[in-house]
């Protein structure tokens, strides 16, 4: 599916089986997902690129997700998806900026993508000027994404911990019990985390990347881009530290919950004994 973002925010829907010269005037975004070879090819003729397969997408090498081509820029990140649920899953993401218009290309549908599309459709939203301008608000809204799952998961985790210390005089089968659980929600939170990281770690490559380029290249940002860059960049370090922190938690408890389950079967094994 093709969607083409004028800067007024205007949405059409493209086809196909359009012709590249009746795309929109003034296209500032290019949004492909989960497109095929005839829509590949119809950005292809319009902008004179070469869109990226899925598999070159999920190369890990990084000189095969940041790399410059045909006058564009091809930065790709590992954005995290389904947050709210128990599964979370990361997925490849492709900015594709050339000149004023940004390409996106994604298999997937993250909910920051939804999110910021609604918001520069609304009366008096925000406004776009530029690819560059849109790419820089799709990555605050995967940071804004990004930080309410971590929230989330901190009181989650607060959570666990409170259970794991707890005192209770239940029998030792039901707190083995509760412990197994517990096992699995601190194994859940971890993954959960495991991704968040990996995403911000992508997040922080990409836009080093689109920095580095300005200092190469005739392309030279606005005030307003830089400023956005500076606090995507800060705002990605200072999460990917609470993350950080997080994730040495929740080994903690995995360690302590061990503990009790080992301290658990050894008084098993104890009164057994004696009764032997």
């Amino acid at each position: 599916m093709i969607t083409a973002y004028r800067a007024n925010g205007e949405a059409v829907a493209i086809s196909a089986a359009t012709p590249p010269a009746a795309l929109p005037d003034e296209t500032v975004w290019i949004d492909l997902l989960r497109p095929n070879k005839e829509e590949d090819q119809l950005i292809e003729a319009f902008l004179g690129i070469e869109i990226p397969t899925r598999d070159e997408m999920q190369e890990i090498e990084l000189s095969d997700r940041l790399y410059q081509e045909a006058g564009a820029e091809f930065m790709t990140m590992t954005a995290a998806a389904k947050l709210d649920s128990d599964y979370p899953v990361k997925v490849p993401v492709t900015f594709i900026l050339k000149g004023t218009t940004l390409v996106t290309v994604r298999h997937a549908d993250p909910k920051p993508f939804q999110t910021f599309s609604h918001r520069i459709q609304k009366a008096n939203g925000q406004i776009c000027e530029s690819g560059e301008l849109v790419m820089l608000g799709l990555l605050e809204a995967i940071i804004d994404r990004t930080a309410d799952a971590l929230e989330r998961a901190g009181s989650e985790v607060d959570a666990i911990s409170r259970e794991v210390f707890r005192k209770t005089n239940a029998s030792a089968t039901k707190k083995t019990r509760n412990l197994q659980s517990l096992i699995e929600q601190i194994g859940q939170k971890g993954d959960l985390l495991t991704v968040i990281r990996e995403s911000l770690v992508s997040i922080g490559r990409l836009v080093a990347y689109h920095v580095a380029l300005e200092g190469m290249g005739p392309r030279k940002a606005g005030k307003e881009s830089r400023q956005r860059i500076k606090l995507i960049q800060r705002d990605a370090t200072s999460l990917g530290d609470h993350a950080l922190f997080l994730s040495n938690k929740i080994n903690f408890l995995l360690d302590a919950t061990l503990g009790l389950i080992n301290l658990e079967q050894n008084q098993i094994i104890k009164i057994f004994s004696v009764a032997a």
